[in-house]
């Protein structure tokens, strides 16, 4: 059996996930800003898990990506339908990022467990191992998940970044997956690995398994199963 010589991390509820005061606080934000209807907050909290939700399940069924704007948009849509005419909104969505943005900052996503630190440092920093974080994007950009992966430590053991909002394509696509090796032959331009060498690891079995197993790399699903990330060092 080949050892795993590279090692590609899907990101949300894989590594991290969401501090529950920043969707509470992002929702809040909506309802004093864009609520021309006077939606209850708790109508506004729905809006943004079914856009949420919407928007993944489309993304992961066509491989391309909607825009974080796009989504805003959708969630101010959906708050205002049927009261305001949408194109009469006056919307700088650069400001609405930038608001938004702020309070993620201010409600950093954690670690997804106690183990999660020192897994990836295990695993990462054998010598010779390479790694990569490769995600889907939703309403946060890869821009602000490379500064949250800066602020929890974990952006130094890995080589490089994918995020679906910056390459247009999103899991299970194969195209992201073919980017994926792309980027493993420029980290190691001296040593082609085997694509047994290479595994992908997620939490969601559509996206992360499906498309791994499409181009041909290993795969491993934690944390919607009954595995977690340590079992990768078993």
């Amino acid at each position: 059996m080949m050892p795993i010589k590279h090692y590609s991390f899907d990101l949300w509820s894989t590594l991290i996930r969401s501090n529950p005061d920043f969707k509470k606080q992002r929702a809040y934000h909506f309802f004093k800003q864009y609520n021309h209807t006077g939606k209850s907050l708790e109508d506004v909290e729905q809006i943004f898990r079914s856009v949420d939700i919407l928007c993944n399940s489309v993304n992961e069924k066509t491989g391309k990506n909607i825009d974080s704007d796009e989504m805003y948009l959708m969630v101010i849509y959906g708050i205002n339908q049927s009261f305001v005419e949408f194109g009469t909104l006056d919307l700088d969505l650069v400001q609405l990022y930038d608001d938004v943005e702020k309070i993620l900052f201010d409600f950093m996503p954690f670690l997804y467990d106690e183990h999660t630190f020192r897994t990836v440092d295990q695993l990462c920093t054998i010598d010779g191992n390479t790694a990569n974080i490769l995600s889907n994007t939703a309403f946060i950009k890869g821009s602000s998940l490379r500064k949250v992966l800066d602020y929890l430590s974990l952006a130094p053991y890995f080589q490089f970044q994918i995020y679906s909002d910056e390459i247009r394509v999103s899991k299970p696509n194969i195209l992201i997956f073919e980017h994926l090796l792309h980027n493993i032959e420029k980290i190691r331009p001296l040593e082609k690995l085997d694509k047994k060498e290479i595994m992908h690891i997620g939490d969601n079995y559509a996206a992360d398994i499906v498309g791994a197993n499409k181009v041909g790399i290993k795969s491993f699903l934690i944390n919607s199963n009954d595995l977690t990330i340590q079992n990768l060092l078993n």
